[in-house]
């Protein structure tokens, strides 16, 4: 039987799979009720879902997150807020696992503060043991995932949405000098991931509602896309073989070009909700290969178990027969999804996708 690996390299160069790769991810209290069920936490072997390894961990001396304190001497947070490793507070919604944000940097003056407002420093990182990582898992027949970051999101919950996007109009050099230190940092991990071999490089950043982009295409592929593209590039040139994603919720179809142009090969989580799968198949299927496709917003949550064999039957029919798709759902369940679903979306994806 194929390995994962092997699995991986056919999906993504579009060749035939041993078999189509799966992966899910759970809420909490979801998670929970899933060990309940199963009586163990490794849940998703015994599923059958591929398991990558994540390079991310093995990165030695990375500096603890900076000292925030003095950004919030000021404010009273509500019991349960916490501070993140970018220094946002985190405000319980009061609705599962949700927080909202307040954001360090939403009454900044000026654009010094932008500047100098504190963040880790990855440059001393020690990525010496990443490679042997990468070999180990290799020679077990798994593939090496390794996540980079986002950009315009982290940008937007320092300075705030709404200052952010104002910025982006009135301010452009302030929006812009965030998402050039956040692109540093990325930068940064990139290309250690890239020299130590990871398979799969990961980025993203949500720029979509469920109709179309937050903002003209333009002013993306100017703001946005300009930077990804030198992460990206640098990725690319120090492993051409590693396989570029990028995770964006909503309706991007009019951005997906720009993407493959600047060296996209994994789009997640392609919204059945948003767009039409058949016409992003039709138009990029041959360049692309699809993460994601199962609905949250309706299969998942509101289907029967029989609409979820159905559903994953129907992609893998269309899609995913000579590679090009690793069948997932469009973004982590929550607790309406019952139990009877994602076992049947499991089991659909090893009866259908199985052909070897």
């Amino acid at each position: 039987m194929s390995t994962d690996l092997e699995n991986f390299q056919a999906t993504t160069s579009h060749r035939a799979p041993g078999r189509i790769l799966f992966h899910a991810s759970f809420t909490p209290d979801l998670h929970q009720r899933l060990i309940q069920h199963f009586g163990t936490d490794d849940f998703g072997g015994r599923l059958g879902m591929t398991w990558p390894v994540e390079l991310g961990a093995g990165l030695k001396n990375v500096p603890p997150a900076p000292d925030y304190s003095p950004y919030w001497h000021n404010d009273k947070l509500p019991p349960g807020a916490f501070i993140n490793s970018l220094g946002v507070a985190e405000i319980p919604s009061g609705f599962y696992h949700f927080t909202g944000y307040l954001s360090p940097l939403r009454n900044a003056k000026s654009r010094a503060e932008l500047e100098t407002y504190p963040m880790i420093d990855l440059s001393q990182a020690d990525d010496s043991g990443l490679k042997s990582i990468v070999d180990q898992a290799h020679h077990a027949g798994r593939y090496v995932t390794a996540w980079v970051g986002h950009m315009y999101e982290e940008a937007w919950q320092i300075r705030g949405y709404e200052p952010f996007l104002t910025d982006l109009i009135e301010r452009p050099d302030w929006a812009e000098c965030l998402l050039d230190r956040l692109m540093e940092r990325n930068l940064i991990r990139a290309k250690m991931f890239a020299r130590a071999g990871a398979d799969l490089i990961t980025t993203g950043d949500d720029v979509a509602n469920q109709k179309t982009l937050m903002f003209s295409p333009g002013l993306w592929r100017r703001v946005m896309l300009s930077r990804w593209k030198k992460v990206w590039r640098a990725i690319k040139d120090i492993n051409p073989d590693a396989k570029i994603w990028y995770h964006s919720d909503g309706n991007i179809l009019d951005i997906i070009p720009d993407m493959i142009e600047a060296g996209l090969d994994v789009l997640n989580p392609v919204q059945p909700e948003c767009m039409d799968l058949d016409e992003v198949h039709r138009r990029f299927g041959k360049q692309l290969t699809f993460d994601g496709c199962v609905g949250t917003q309706s299969t998942m949550p509101w289907g029967t178990p029989a609409d979820v064999r159905d559903c994953v039957k129907s992609l893998i029919d269309r899609f995913g027969r000579n590679g090009g798709l690793i069948l997932a759902p469009t973004h982590v369940l929550e607790p309406e999804v019952s139990i009877d679903n994602i076992l049947a979306f499991c089991r659909a994806c090893q009866d259908f996708g199985t052909f070897e």
